[in-house]
């Protein structure tokens, strides 16, 4: 019986071929791994303890996920933003143009699809050229630089740099145990599973790893439609991707690549037409830039923004920060959000007619943003500021649509909201109606003084606040925008008019804990901390003291246009992990909030608002209902309204230093000595939303009940029949003995 063989001396195999090359590089003195490093003197006993150093090598190649790209998509699925640490996205095989494997292969490993893992000839033709004074030469297989790019890349992703091992870092264990993994990973491999994952995670230089992404960078197109010439360049590349780098390095990249073409021809890839035409081509780069991050974002930079800090705010996708950042930077996560890129680019180019990036000196804010009723879906969300500006154009890190916090006080990068001036008087009027008074109520609002022992119903607190100028340490009378109006009219005239009286003699006859209550069941809350519902501890907030983000007020006023249906804004639709499962999102939270009859009322006085109203100069095309606002010196303006189908928030004001007003800045191409919500902010809003209303519901709203809209009629008694006069006299008797009764209890 035949000695047993030990597996490590079997010549049979890749394996025993490598020992074989061991032992003669042990004759000579030296042990030579891979590529040849400078030799290292060897004791006598060193090809033993090599079999056993080899022996305990790992065997077993664990295969990552490589870092991949992820994306943030809008709703039509066109690509807002690409973020990576690795900018790579992973393709198959039959996604892979046949040139560039080709070309891969005739350059990097000639004999790819005959070896084991290793190419014992290559080792051998190295050890040769160190022997006789050659210097070093490259024996690495593309089984080989696919071990070492999955390990190095691995490495670096997870931040552990330390480990990387590039070219001459390497010493003789790195690449002994790359060349055993090697054999391991051909074994566990097809040849073109190793292709293909090879291809996906080499790198090409300016942060491309990959064909795919190389392929958009330098070519503007996909890996499977890369031409022979355009193959042979990019195959070129990864020997030394600095040195034959085409953008740096146009004419090392070209050399290169027509020895790579010359390569092919050898090898029976190509034929000499193919060869001679593919030599005589242009280098033809046609870059298409990386854009990673926000900052790049092809629209919505501010909503990219947001849905970022959503992704980055959510433990669904990880246990910390760290870790979340890292699945959204390598994860290669498919974001799709609700944004409508239609509605988005109308809605930011609405900037360039009133406060255009490159033409703002006085710094003037404005910001649209809408979401849909009975959704909540965020639909389009634009300001007239960039996150990075060119000189000369307004720049801004706050996105002025949101709230500064998460309600875990995790930030959102917002402004934290702005004073919301008279688009909060309908939340008062909503619980007028909800309390049971009408729409043609009639309201004294001609009573202007409200001293400080005026009694506020608050069940759940307290409220204060003074107008009272007799007291000469006190706020001054409460005033209207326009004499004319201090007098007895109905609730209706009040709203649409904007009347402050009106606004404070519904509120006295009404519990401010159920306007607070109103407030909150519509979703308004304070934009600096979403914990706290929008105050009524001071009068003044009933015009609109306290600072909500436009997000926030877009989503309530979509209250009211969905019939009292109150919906979270949300901005994802989906994310899905590399594998295409599903991961969580947030919901929106629909609830019938306010009742529906209340919903029609305070829509149906909102429509007369852009008919005789505040708003008479920004009507719509469409059935519409909407609010101005403005507060004191026009430090801050709104017109927030709605179709059926379209909830949008317009604002324009001081974003940075929220006390500035805005009268006399060059807005519009003039300087207006006052300036009002329907002025500049209004009009946007006009002319976004005719713009693109139609693409949503613009059906006509619901009428409110008739018996909230006017107070019930007193028809008087009809007259009583005259009595015969015999009957008569024994009534008026009865009469009178009645009347003396009364008068007794009186």
């Amino acid at each position: 019986m035949a000695a047993k063989k030990h597996p490590i001396f079997d010549t049979a195999t890749t394996l025993g071929k490598l020992v074989a090359f061991l032992g003669i590089s042990t004759i000579c003195g030296v042990l030579v791994a891979g590529l040849m490093v400078p030799a290292v003197a060897l004791a006598g006993g060193t090809a033993t303890s090599s079999i056993t150093f080899f022996d305990d090598l790992p065997d077993e190649m664990k295969f990552e996920t490589p870092a991949l790209s992820s994306k943030i998509l809008a709703a039509d699925g066109s690509v807002i933003a690409t973020f990576y640490d690795q900018n790579r996205t992973e393709v198959p095989l039959d996604s892979i143009s046949p040139f560039i494997q080709d070309a891969i292969v005739a350059v990097e490993d000639a004999r790819f699809r005959e070896h084991g893992g290793i190419d014992t000839r290559g080792l051998m033709r190295a050890v040769a050229a160190m022997v006789q004074g050659g210097g070093r030469q490259g024996a690495s297989t593309i089984t080989q630089q696919y071990v070492s790019n999955v390990m190095n890349q691995t490495h670096a992703a997870n931040g552990e740099l330390e480990k990387v091992r590039q070219g001459d870092s390497k010493g003789i264990g790195d690449k002994v145990r790359e060349i055993k993994l090697a054999i391991a990973v051909d074994k566990q491999l097809s040849k073109d599973e190793i292709l293909q994952g090879y291809l996906n995670w080499v790198f090409f230089a300016n942060n491309n790893y990959g064909i795919e992404a190389a392929s958009s960078f330098y070519f503007s197109t996909h890996a499977k439609d890369l031409t022979l010439p355009q193959a042979a360049l990019l195959a070129g590349v990864v020997n030394r991707p600095s040195y034959y780098d085409p953008v740096v390095n146009p004419d090392n990249a070209l050399s290169r690549r027509n020895m790579v073409l010359d390569r092919m021809l050898d090898q029976g890839m190509i034929d000499a037409t193919q060869h001679a035409d593919a030599t005589k081509a242009e280098i033809g780069l046609k870059i298409q830039e990386n854009r990673n991050g926000c900052t790049t974002a092809t629209r919505a930079e501010y909503f990219c923004q947001y849905v970022t800090n959503l992704i980055l705010n959510d433990p669904n996708y990880g246990k910390t920060p760290e870790d979340r950042d890292r699945l959204l930077k390598q994860g290669g996560l498919t974001i799709t959000t609700t944004l409508d890129p239609v509605l988005q680019d109308a809605a930011q180019a609405q900037f360039a007619n009133f406060t255009p990036a490159n033409d703002n000196p006085d710094d003037v804010g404005q910001a649209l943003v809408t979401v849909q009723p009975l959704s909540g879906k965020i639909l389009a969300m634009a300001q007239n500021t960039k996150l990075i500006a060119r000189e000369g154009q307004f720049n801004s890190d706050y996105n002025f649509n949101v709230d500064r916090f998460d309600i875990n006080g995790n930030s959102l990068g917002g402004a934290g909201g702005f004073d919301v001036g008279s688009t909060i008087k309908p939340f008062t009027f909503a619980e007028w109606l909800n309390s049971g008074h009408r729409i043609n109520d009639v309201v004294n609002a001609g009573v202007r003084r409200y001293p400080a022992g005026f009694q506020w119903n608050n069940s759940c607190g307290v409220t204060g606040g003074i107008y009272d100028s007799t007291n000469p340490e006190a706020a001054p009378d409460l005033q209207n925008a326009e004499e004319g109006w201090y007098r007895s009219l109905t609730a209706r005239e009040g709203l649409y008019n904007s009347l402050n009286t009106a606004t404070f003699a519904t509120a006295a006859q009404l519990d401010m804990c159920n306007i607070q209550k109103m407030m909150t069941a519509t979703g308004i809350h304070l934009g600096e901390d979403p914990k706290q519902p929008y105050s009524v501890e001071y009068v003044s907030s009933l015009l609109g003291s306290g600072e909500v983000a436009p997000l926030t007020m877009a989503s309530a006023f979509a209250t009211f246009a969905s019939g009292g249906t109150h919906c979270d804004p949300i901005a994802l639709v989906s994310v899905k992990n590399i594998k295409g499962e599903a991961m969580p999102v947030p919901g929106a939270n629909c609830k019938q909030t306010v009742k529906p009859e209340v919903a029609a009322g305070v829509t149906s006085v909102l429509q007369e608002v852009l008919v005789r109203g505040s708003g008479y100069q920004i009507p719509l095309q469409y059935a519409a209902a909407a609010k101005t606002g403005t507060t004191n010196n026009s430090e801050h303006t709104w017109t927030i309204g709605y179709t059926k189908g379209l909830a949008t928030a317009s604002w324009l004001g001081s974003p940075e230093n929220k006390s500035v007003s805005n009268n006399g800045k060059l807005i519009a191409g003039q300087r207006l000595d006052y300036v009002d919500g329907a002025t500049y902010a209004g009009k946007a809003w006009q002319g976004y939303m005719n713009q693109i209303g139609g693409n949503y519901d613009v059906s006509f709203f619901d009428a409110p009940p008739a018996s909230m809209v006017n107070p019930p009629v007193v028809i008087p008694p009809k007259p009583t029949e005259t009595a015969k006069p015999s009957e008569k006299k024994d009534d008026e008797k009865k009469d009178d003995s009645v009347k003396t009764d009364d008068k007794k209890k009186d």
